[in-house]
């Protein structure tokens, strides 16, 4: 028997999602990130190896819960983003709860845009559906991905949302970089980047929960180029109760935290700006998936040392003879583009480089 496309099968999500009550649907979640759980994939596996790292002290028995948990969450991400197209302005306010709103509504009323650091939790969508209504427009990049027609859908969906979707192409990132440096002098705006992997010759090596792992660059190479504020954020569930439950149409509403941006010491100079901001990020966004590590939706391979030892070795090769910088994807050892992930933009120069 032919097993089914992913992709189709997330065509017809986006399609049919909408028209499903939200019990129904959040249900029919459930019970996916169940049977996945209880066949143990290969991506549950590495969840669990992944949140070995972030709780090191918990039993085999607690990291089986807490994965359960992480696919239960990982599932009501897809399940709301299909829907979300479909969600009353209402309810969509209802749903959101953000923090660090003192230091960030100033900035965006005086005109500045910042760049924010995203990690995989929660409900990104939501997040940027949100921000758009409610703080600034939201910019950020797609990756190009196939077939052309989940691309498209893709496409359609977050511009629906309201963002503004610089694809990245086929040939580099160089152009998409510019266009994103463009979009930041032009503020008000967010532009907002998942970045917290990139196993690519571009990536930047950084600690995370006592060991090595690989992020994009992007985040602290837009900042650098283009003078703006850099801020960690971070998404996670949070569970409703009450008037906003009822006012959500969900017992899941999200918390946005917009943490304090990070900044550069006088002394780094400018080879070391982009490492050193990234190390920034990362540490102000561990603290948050340490809180709620059942959110991070990292199925994937993400620290050094669960990675293959010649492959990585070639990678790392590769950068310092000059094949690559600390950008986005598109070396080998890129993972498989999450269809509903925006990837982080390349650009052309060592610095200048997500």
């Amino acid at each position: 028997m032919r097993r089914p496309d992913p992709a189709r099968l997330v065509v017809l999500g986006w399609r049919v999602a909408g028209r499903v009550p939200g019990p129904v649907l959040r249900g029919a979640c459930t019970l996916a990130a169940d049977l996945a759980w209880l066949r143990r994939t290969g991506g549950v596996r590495r969840l669990e190896a992944n949140l070995a790292r972030v709780r090191p002290g918990a039993t085999p028995r607690e990291l089986r819960r807490l994965s359960r948990d992480g696919m239960r969450s990982y599932m009501r991400y897809y399940g709301e983003a299909f829907a979300l197209d479909t969600l009353p302005p209402a309810q969509l306010a209802a749903r959101v709860r953000a923090t660090g709103l003192d230091w960030l509504q100033p900035r965006l009323d005086a005109g500045e845009a910042i760049v924010l650091a995203l990690t995989h939790m929660g409900n990104w969508d939501l997040a940027g559906a949100w921000a758009t209504v409610h703080l600034a427009p939201v910019t950020t990049v797609a990756e190009r991905l196939r077939p052309e027609e989940l691309f498209q859908q893709f496409l359609a969906f977050r511009e629906g949302l309201g963002m503004t979707i610089i694809p990245l192409g086929d040939g580099g990132g160089g152009d998409v970089f510019r266009e994103l440096v463009g979009a930041v002098r032009t503020g008000p705006r967010l532009v907002p980047l998942l970045a917290d992997r990139d196993l690519t010759a571009r990536g930047v090596e950084v600690d995370l929960f006592g060991t090595r792992a690989r992020v994009a660059a992007g985040p602290a190479a837009l900042a650098v180029s283009a003078g703006a504020t850099l801020a960690p954020a971070t998404i996670h569930y949070e569970r409703l109760g009450g008037e906003r439950r009822r006012a959500a149409g969900s017992p899941w509403g999200v918390v946005i935290q917009f943490l304090p941006p990070v900044t550069l010491p006088d002394a780094v100079a400018r080879p070391d700006r982009v490492r050193v901001l990234t190390q920034a990020w990362v540490d102000a966004i561990a603290a948050v998936i340490a809180e709620h590590p059942e959110d991070w939706h990292m199925l994937q391979k993400v620290f050094v040392d669960d990675l293959d030892a010649a492959r990585y070795a070639a990678t790392v090769a590769g950068e310092r003879a000059g094949a690559g910088s600390p950008t986005g994807a598109g070396s080998p050892g890129a993972a498989t583009p999450d269809p509903t992930a925006p990837a982080a933009p390349t650009a052309p120069s060592p610095v200048e480089t997500p």
